[in-house]
């Protein structure tokens, strides 16, 4: 039996599609994975885990690493977002320290850069600064895709298999980076196995390519071998009907925060630190068994 397959992981965010992804990726690789989640499976191993509320160093005896997924997006203002995701991670990522869990990965957002506008991105800005501060790696993948996917990418996914016009904002033109999940949970292993320098700063995940959404949809579209017409819409009329439904308590499937990080992404990521580390993604592409639902 190999030393890492006695070797125990915390991982929030479990249920997510990221979360579930990394967590099929580190049990294969020998981990024990603990989900911390909101609503245990009964009988399952798992903690419940509300983000935001008082973490019990306890539970994490005996863990030798955290991997932090979680993020609540059911918060729309700033205090009630910082209250939930950045004082909760903070308590989270305290408890890890006081527990000697020895190796901490969050999963931030390339959507998080100086200068972003979202409140997500603001968010992950410093959910970031609290997981360094206890030298934790910080991880901001881009777009990530896969095997019948979830998240953003999968909502584009269902938008084209379940509709004859799919509208576009802005044309289409916002520029995303891809990174399939397989190689965001080969850096997190990587991570935690101790063949990154623990102290390297945030890495963005993703391939250098850039696609804009227009090309990504084309892409869902002839996968899925469906036609399509694609309707330009204004953006900011888009978010000001978004916005208004919020603020008069609807709860909308996108919140207005989502297109601001989408309109307003990173216009120039680096990837030289996940170059320099010797991590490569593989170029976007899409085959048709991977959208299956």
């Amino acid at each position: 039996m190999s030393e890492s397959l006695t070797k125990v992981c915390a991982l929030t965010g479990a249920r997510g599609f990221v979360g579930s992804r990394l967590q099929a990726r580190l049990q294969h690789a020998g981990w024990r994975v603990i989900p911390w989640t909101r609503q245990p499976d009964p009988g399952a191993e798992a903690v419940a885990f509300h983000l935001g509320d008082s973490v019990d160093a306890s539970l994490l005896q005996g863990v030798d690493a955290l991997v932090h997924c979680a993020y609540d997006f059911g918060p729309r203002r700033w205090g009630d977002i910082a209250a939930v995701n950045v004082a909760g991670s903070e308590k989270l990522f305290a408890a890890a320290q006081n527990a000697g869990v020895k190796s901490v990965v969050l999963i931030s957002s390339i959507s998080a850069f100086t200068g972003c506008r979202s409140l997500y991105g603001r968010a992950k800005l410093r959910i970031e600064d609290s997981a360094r501060y206890i030298n934790g790696f910080v991880l901001r993948p881009g777009l990530v895709y896969g095997d019948n996917p979830g998240g953003m990418f999968g909502r584009l996914v269902a938008q084209v298999r379940n509709a004859r016009f799919v509208p576009i904002l802005w044309g289409g033109r916002q520029t995303q980076y891809l990174v399939h999940d397989e190689d965001l949970g080969h850096l997190v292993e990587s991570c935690l196995a101790g063949r990154v320098p623990v102290g390297t700063g945030p890495i963005a995940v993703a391939h250098e390519q850039g696609w804009e959404v227009k090309e990504i949809l084309t892409q869902i579209v002839r996968a899925l071998d469906r036609r399509v017409s694609f309707l330009p819409v204004p953006w900011r009329l888009v978010w000001l009907g978004l916005k208004g439904l919020e603020l008069a308590g609807g709860r909308p499937g996108f919140r207005s925060d989502s297109l601001i990080s989408m309109v307003y992404q990173n216009p120039n990521p680096s990837f030289a630190l996940l170059r320099s580390l010797g991590f490569r993604c593989r170029p976007f592409q899409l085959a048709p068994d991977m959208l299956q639902s």
